[in-house]
């Protein structure tokens, strides 16, 4: 069996400082104060259709997501270490997603050997030498990390198409103040319910020039059926932006507009949760009903170069 960092205990049996306080309360929690927490935790997630889907299964296609009452502590400098390391490295992302689809120096230095670029089924030579707005191609990056010691970390891989789950994060994160309110007093615990807000901020930063002070934002499901739905919805409520499918858009005259009761409203931003082989018909998969028709096109006269 190979070694692991227990992230509470030291070797000799003793408490990690940062979890101290949480081993203390873990301590004074009984059996049965367990079993009512995760059965109101159950209730409560059940009641809000927190949900995430199962392709294939045979027991269920809808599940619960799963709840631990126990946390994961950083101390506040563990914190800012490890967030200097995360921005940093998704600026480094960012960066080479632009060389792949300009210069490719990396590719002519042989630092990458091509073949490993160029024929994955990821790389999409349609972007080649379009810019995105402000040079971001990567907007919310899943970074998944693992604690090997006191101070490393690994990172087992980095989600930068269309990273889901945070809803679940901010769900759990308010169902255990919820269940229990003594344990956010007794510490001093960073806020994570400003997600949403962040996000809008991130979508409008990107906007064109002529969208005003606010700009009219959609985010782009699948539907339903997807996996993540339930995410799509709760960060399009949370946002108060428009949740929309492909058939709710359509592109005219150079510019995306959502159908709506009245006259047809132009859409200035996409938070796009569909894969690219299905965004759009006219540039990808032809089948694709989950896109909308001339969307690539749209954003390729207002941001090639």
């Amino acid at each position: 069996m190979g070694n692991f960092f227990n992230e509470m205990l030291n070797p000799d049996g003793s408490v990690r400082g940062p979890y101290v306080q949480i081993h203390d309360w873990m301590g004074s929690l009984s059996k049965a104060n367990v079993e009512r927490a995760l059965k109101e935790a159950e209730g409560i997630f059940r009641r809000l259709g927190i949900t995430f889907a199962v392709y294939g299964s045979e027991e269920a296609s809808e599940r619960l997501i799963p709840f631990d009452i126990i946390p994961r502590v950083f101390a506040a400098a563990e914190w800012r270490r490890l967030t200097i390391g995360i921005e940093q490295r998704v600026r480094a992302l960012n960066a080479f997603l632009h060389d792949l689809y300009h210069r490719q120096e990396i590719l002519r230095a042989g630092r990458i050997p091509k073949d490993i670029i160029l024929q994955n089924s990821a790389f999409v030579p349609e972007m080649v030498g379009l810019t995105p707005p402000r040079g971001v191609y990567a907007h919310i990056i899943g970074v998944d990390i693992v604690r090997v010691s006191e101070t490393e970390f690994y990172v087992l891989e980095d989600n930068c198409r269309t990273p889901s789950g945070v809803s679940y994060m901010l769900e759990d994160r308010e169902a255990m103040m919820f269940l229990f309110p003594d344990l956010f007093k007794a510490h001093r615990v960073a806020p994570v319910e400003n997600y949403p807000a962040m996000l809008r901020q991130t979508l409008e930063s990107v906007a064109p020039a002529g969208a005003g002070s606010e700009p009219t934002i959609a985010l782009l499901t699948p539907g339903i059926h997807n996996t993540a739905f339930f995410e799509h919805a709760f960060l399009a409520d949370e946002m108060g932006v428009e949740l929309c499918e492909g058939s709710d858009l359509f592109v005219e005259d150079g510019h995306l507009h959502m159908r709506t009761t009245q006259e047809p409203k132009r859409v200035d931003v996409v938070y796009r949760r569909i894969d690219d082989a299905y965004l759009d018909p006219l540039t990808f998969r032809p089948e694709s009903t989950l896109g909308v028709p001339g969307l690539c096109q749209c954003a390729g006269h207002r941001h090639r170069r």
